[in-house]
């Protein structure tokens, strides 16, 4: 066929990649198909037992299904099971391959959720089209991405729970801290989501009339650091970085990120830190899970709060030299004098905003020690968990005309963040089993 094409016209060279291609993945898919006659047929060794009486079932004939694989449709023959007493219906062979109650085989299931994991489930479905030949609407890519991003999340619940029961059940000692090379770190911050407008009736936002538009996400990562660049600034391991994220109270989060933690053997490193943008749930957090740790407040967001207490305490003619020496004293974690020179800038009577600006700063002196921390070689700022609520959440959620419901809005959340974890195959290899 193809010499045919290329004697009787100019060849066209991506024509024929695409021509060959399907050919190929028909060629497979018929393959696959007389190779699942072998499967789910036949005289059967064991019993079938029912799994709501668990009394024998009987096989009734065999009934087909077609299966959209990787390859292309394929026709699944197999035999049903039918229980004599309670009338429940079974499919062997349908779980035994991964396919029971759908009709997507395990590739293509995988395919979906990784594609709707990045991007609009639209775009999940040109590319799904384009890139693999698996052609599936939109709206077929949301429910089975859904689907699969409801099995991560409690596939991922399930492992926290065991990992918070393991903890409570042992008392590890000092000496198992055994990674003296590495830092490990943790961030988490939030980042608001669009949600339907039915879902969001009676709660206070930041709209000019003090109604929402969104629900935080609440996202967390932990990553190690072990080397340092030529100017001696902390460098983050490649692909070290794992994410979590819901939206959900910041109690249930504060299990989240600490499961997490012990996930990636918080309890064996002898260094851990904490970096928050110094909102009071994140500190909780912190104390209530990692009181051992170094807690540093976002340097950024300190100078931020910075710039706003200049502006509120420092006439305008003076802001500038206030800020570079404010600044200075930032810098240099010396946060004691720093608020003492604002405290100067008090009048008799002031107001709460200018109180609370300095309080910021009393409250949070500890973690502000930024030469210190400096010296100890760690990081100072959020960037990475930042990062990760533009790539990993906003990007995905973000889009214009996005508005999502709480539960689907959590199912890919926790699809995002297995993929953006590199467990998603861990997930599907215990999945499959």
């Amino acid at each position: 066929m193809l010499r045919r094409i290329a004697a009787d016209t100019p060849l066209d060279l991506e024509a024929c990649e695409f021509f060959v291609r399907d050919a190929v993945l028909a060629a497979g898919a018929g393959v696959l198909e007389n190779a699942l006659k072998c499967v789910g047929r036949g005289r059967r060794d064991t019993e079938i037992l029912c799994p709501r009486c668990a009394r024998r079932m009987n096989s009734v004939g065999i009934k087909g299904k077609t299966l959209h694989t990787i390859l292309g449709d394929v026709l699944f023959a197999r035999s049903l099971f039918v229980c004599p007493h309670c009338h429940a219906t079974l499919f062997p062979a349908d779980r035994r391959l991964g396919v029971l109650h759908t009709n997507f085989s395990p590739g293509a299931l995988r395919m979906m959720a990784r594609a709707a994991s990045r991007c609009a489930f639209a775009r999940a479905s040109e590319d799904l089209a384009f890139y693999a030949n698996l052609h599936v609407a939109p709206k077929t890519v949301e429910r089975q991405a859904e689907r699969i991003g409801q099995e991560v999340e409690a596939w991922m619940k399930h492992q926290d729970a065991e990992i918070l029961l393991k903890q409570r059940e042992e008392t590890l000692p000092d000496t198992a801290k055994t990674i003296t090379d590495s830092v490990l770190y943790l961030e988490y911050d939030g980042t608001g989501v669009p949600i339907r407008r039915s879902e969001l009736a009676g709660r206070k936002g930041k709209q000019a009339d003090g109604t929402a538009t969104t629900r935080e996400v609440k996202v967390g990562c932990v990553f190690t650091q072990t080397a340092f660049d030529n100017e001696g600034r902390p460098i983050r391991d490649a692909r070290s970085t794992t994410y979590v994220g819901a939206i959900e109270s910041s109690e249930a989060f504060g299990k989240r990120i600490y499961a997490e933690a012990l996930r990636r053997g918080f309890n064996q490193y002898t260094r851990v830190v904490i970096i928050t943008d110094g909102a009071r749930y994140n500190r909780s957090i912190f104390t209530l899970h990692f009181p051992f740790a170094v807690y540093i407040i976002d340097i950024y967001h300190a100078r931020e709060h910075l710039t706003a207490a200049v502006d509120l305490l420092v006439p305008g003619s003076l802001r500038d030299r206030a800020s570079d020496q404010w600044n200075d004293l930032l810098d240099a974690g010396d946060i004691e004098t720093l608020t003492t020179q604002m405290k100067e800038r008090l009048p008799k009577n002031p107001s709460n905003d200018k109180r609370n600006a300095i309080h910021y700063f009393e409250e949070n002196k500890d973690a502000m020690r930024y030469a210190h921390f400096k010296a100890q070689g760690f990081f100072l700022g959020s960037g990475v968990i930042e990062a990760g609520c533009k790539t990993v959440i906003g990007k995905r959620m973000k889009d214009s005309g996005m508005f999502w419901s709480v539960d689907g809005a959590n199912k890919i959340i926790a699809l995002c963040c297995c993929t953006e974890s590199n467990r998603l195959e861990n997930f599907w290899e215990q999945r499959q089993n």
